[in-house]
């Protein structure tokens, strides 16, 4: 049985809200455990105070610079002991997560054991780094926790101005869109360039992503310094008997307006069924006896959104790989910044390709460890000397299909999706 809990009347009211609240969460915890206890008592003071308690410092494990991140209380009494002792020191261990998000329930049990175990019981998913954040551990408990989390496979990852955690989508593991090995990419990056997520030696902090498709679910575009991110440079494929099921279910006013209409570059179009044969660059799939519809290539811009209500209809096409962009992140200096399309197209199929990618992804790293400033990130190095320095310095070559801004801002609004969704079909907001 743990502590008696403190009085917290204004983390209560987090509980009040329709959603669930990590509140309630910290409190489960704290029913077995000290340090919950006293954390939630620092958080109230926090709340009611307006101010963060917690202060960095230097905490980590044999061999390692990187991984650990380390808080102390500063909340202390006249006699200069801390107010919330059990919750003094709050360190967070940031472990490498399975290439891919593959676990098993017995590997999720093996990880909760350890942390109950070592730590707080608190552990975070994180959704953008991909990194297990298992949170709360004394400075005399890291090092411990670390080497059963060793013991059964798993490494720190990055903290600090050094290489961070990588993550990738599930891609071709079981999505139909993947059009390259996500996880193989991945390992191959992570594990030639260990040192520098290790032992921090950057300017500031570096990320790869890996998504299989343009859908890129794991938001590499806008939350990598270097985006791997997969595409095909041929015709999209078309399966016609999906494709004649799709119509029979959803009709000729679906398709244009869900679909037709939606086209950012209007590739698409539903014409009469003539029985010609459609150029080599265009997609064409017969509806019923007399309408089909077209695709043409040459204009299709890999947006996903004809392939995504349509699926299985409409797939990739089997000519693949993958296009690099680099220098995406919400920055300091300049703003939020897509990545910088600098390969659009490359194969990522033989134990050649992925040298290839070894190669480029180490050609950058040397480029932002000797160009860029202090708590800069690459994109910001490549705004502040030009795009065609940062090119010359990697060895690519200019490309016409190289995009700096296809957009101006990555984020956008979507608090009233649903009512502009309906209007836009026509229908009554649920």
């Amino acid at each position: 049985m743990a502590k008696k809990p403190h009085e917290t009347p204004m983390l209560d009211e987090l509980e009040t809200g329709p959603w669930p609240s990590f509140v309630t969460g910290l409190k489960r915890l704290a029913q077995e455990n000290d340090m919950a206890v006293d954390l939630l008592g620092q958080l109230e003071s926090s709340y009611r105070n307006k101010f963060g308690y917690w202060k960095g410092g230097t905490v980590g494990v044999y061999g390692y610079g990187a991984g650990v991140i380390p808080r102390f209380t500063e909340l202390k009494g006249q006699d200069g002991k801390p107010i919330f002792p059990e919750a003094a020191e709050f360190h967070t261990l940031r472990v490498q997560p399975p290439a891919g998000m593959h676990y098993s329930t017995e590997l999720l049990r093996k990880l909760c054991d350890i942390w109950q175990k070592h730590g707080s019981g608190l552990i975070a998913l994180h959704g953008q780094s991909g990194d297990i954040m298992f949170q709360g551990c004394s400075t005399e408990k890291v090092q411990p926790a670390f080497d059963d989390f060793n013991a059964i496979g798993f490494d720190l990852g990055g903290a600090g101005p050094a290489l961070r955690t990588s993550m990738s989508c599930v891609g071709s593991a079981r999505c139909e869109m993947s059009c390259y090995d996500e996880q193989r990419a991945l390992r191959s990056i992570i594990n030639t360039n260990l040192d520098e997520m290790h032992r921090p030696s950057l300017p500031y902090k570096f990320k790869f992503k890996f998504s299989g498709c343009p859908n890129d679910c794991v938001n590499a575009i806008q939350r990598s310094d270097m985006a791997t991110i997969g595409t095909w440079r041929d015709n999209i494929r078309v399966d016609e008997k999906l494709a004649r099921e799709w119509y029979a279910a959803h009709g000729m006013e679906e398709l244009i307006d869900n679909v037709v209409t939606r086209c950012p570059t209007k590739a698409i179009r539903v014409r009469k069924a003539n029985g010609e044969t459609p150029p080599a660059h265009v997609s064409r799939v017969k509806l019923d006896g007399a309408q089909c519809l077209e695709i043409d290539n040459h204009d299709c811009v890999r947006c996903m959104h004809c392939l995504n209500v349509m699926p299985g209809a409409l797939l990739p096409g089997k000519e693949r790989g993958v296009s690099i962009l680099i220098g995406g992140k919400g920055v300091l200096k300049i703003g939020s910044t897509l990545g910088i399309m600098v390969v659009p197209f490359m194969k990522l199929e033989s134990e050649e390709d992925f040298e290839k990618l070894q190669e480029l992804a180490r050609k950058v790293l040397d480029f932002f460890a000797e160009n860029a400033l202090d708590h800069e990130r690459v994109g910001e190095t490549i705004e502040r000397i030009g795009l065609a320095n940062f090119l010359e310095a990697v060895e690519l070559p200019v490309d016409p299909s190289m995009v700096l801004y296809p957009r101006t801002n990555p984020y956008f609004r979507s608090d009233d999706w649903e009512e502009q969704a309906a209007k836009s079909g026509g229908q009554k907001a649920a």
